[in-house]
């Protein structure tokens, strides 16, 4: 199937199905409270995109859908569920259903005709061009069971190439899937195992079978209310903050608590983010003042459970904190109030106790936030995971990660770390999030008017 575009051609061949290296029993696996939360049906989509540093390289030199497809047969051999698929019960539970024989991982591969070069290597384009190398197949199989896991890799004759991953999120959280993305690079790379052997265990988070009602965030008829309500057209946008504005915004923050001499790492990166984009994106919209808004930030527990999930889990192991403020309180407050209701309610949801009563709680589908329309907004920080970390292969440098916007990213503001090629963006961070396009122009306006004039960019 060839794509034409005005900046290339692709040409996709027909998908393979790769099972692991070795046969392996049929089985039937249960998921943890975690993974079967109603809110977490969808797939998340990324590109990871290599440059070509020697041409003359194993990597340079090889058949890479055939290196690719050997080191994901045999990295499922220890990720075995990943070649099964997602079964949904009468209890709306989902189970993993496997065997050697009719199962295995959907594979993509893809030949462009232009230089990575060409396209900027996916930094600062419109991400329109980038979902071109992410994974565009049906999520589920002809029987209606969802694929837990599909992979691409597309070719360029510059000697680069990128990566396209789609991984349902009731299998595994960003830190797995990263510990996932990793075994393949290792075994790709001539490892015999993957230096973190994976841990399913999903019976560690599951919760009582008496559950605890989800509180209430906010009744619908209080949710803040936007004019750009019924516009369906959205611009996926990616905005760069470089090191100096985010630190002249910290310094803001603390010069506004009274202690201009505090630490400048009192003040996370995250946090006054956050505080700026949730303050910026709901002016953008122009929500009403009396109306309430929303802002849900997601963050990883693994350290913070007791006792702690083992090496190697890579299931969900995720707490929201959800933060509460009429759009009048948002506007007026000093921005320093705004960033203390956010630490405060981060500090909170990694507290033992609540984890506990998270895992033990019925949460509601996406459906039940999507009610609250653009007074709802959730943030979520990659720059820890790793992304861009020890993820190299001989002769191939990685030079940037993106996620894939999709349907439900009107809601979403993810954080990133900035492409390795623009040296002056180092200690910064990309924000990705969708807009109407009209709240989009006041949306960058407003995130001026906050400190970050002259060091905020966009793709088109």
């Amino acid at each position: 199937m060839a794509t034409h575009n005005s900046m290339f051609k692709l040409v996709t061949k027909n998908i393979v199905f790769v099972k692991p290296s070795q046969p392996i029993p049929s089985s039937i696996l249960s998921l943890s409270s975690f993974d079967n939360r109603p809110d977490l049906d969808d797939v998340f989509k990324t590109v990871s995109v290599y440059q070509s540093t020697n041409h003359d390289s194993f990597f340079g030199q090889s058949d890479l859908a055939l290196v690719f497809k050997e080191a994901l047969s045999k990295t499922l051999l220890y990720y075995y569920p990943l070649v099964g698929r997602l079964v949904k019960y009468a209890d709306g539970d989902y189970k993993i259903h496997f065997n050697s024989a009719d199962c295995g991982v959907p594979f993509l591969e893809a030949v462009a005709d232009c230089h990575l070069s060409s396209i900027h290597y996916l930094d600062g384009i419109d991400l329109e061009i980038a979902k071109h190398f992410a994974i565009d197949l049906p999520l589920e199989d002809e029987n209606g069971h969802q694929y837990p896991f599909m992979f691409k890799v597309t070719r360029f004759p510059c000697g680069g190439f990128i990566i396209g991953l789609a991984i349902s999120h009731r299998l595994c959280d960003g830190f797995g899937a990263l510990q996932l993305s990793k075994a393949i690079n290792e075994l790709a790379r001539g490892n015999s195992e993957p230096s973190v052997k994976p841990v399913w265990e999903r019976e560690r988070l599951v919760g009582s079978k008496t559950k605890l009602p989800f509180q209430d965030l906010m009744d619908v008829a209080s949710a803040a209310i936007s004019p750009f309500e019924a516009s369906t057209v959205l611009v996926h946008e990616c905005f760069k903050v470089d090191q100096e504005s985010i630190r002249r915004v910290k310094m803001r923050l603390m010069k506004e608590s009274g202690n201009e001499t505090m630490k400048e790492k009192s003040v996370t990166t995250f946090e006054a983010l956050a505080a700026c984009v949730w303050r910026s994106r709901a002016r953008a919209l122009q929500l009403n003042h009396e109306g309430k808004t929303i802002l849900i930030l997601t963050m990883g527990m693994r350290g913070d459970l007791d006792p702690p999930l083992p090496d190697g889990y890579y299931g969900n192991a995720i707490s929201e904190a959800y933060v509460t403020l009429t759009v009048k309180e948002l506007n007026e407050k000093p921005l320093l109030e705004v960033m203390k209701a956010i630490r405060e309610t981060k500090e909170a949801a990694l507290n033992v106790e609540h984890i506990r009563n998270k895992i033990d709680t019925t949460f509601p589908s996406l459906e039940y936030f999507n009610n609250f329309g653009f007074a709802f907004m959730s943030m979520t920080d990659w720059r820890h995971l790793g992304v861009m970390e020890n993820l190299d292969y001989e002769g191939s440098k990685l030079e940037n990660a993106i996620p894939i916007p999709d349907n439900e990213s009107m809601f979403e503001c993810i954080i990133t770390p900035p492409c390795k090629l623009e040296p002056s963006m180092k200690g910064g961070a990309r924000l990705f999030l969708s807009l109407p396009s009209a709240a989009m122009i006041k949306f960058r306006r407003e995130m001026e008017v906050l400190g970050f004039s002259n060091h905020l960019h966009e793709s088109a």
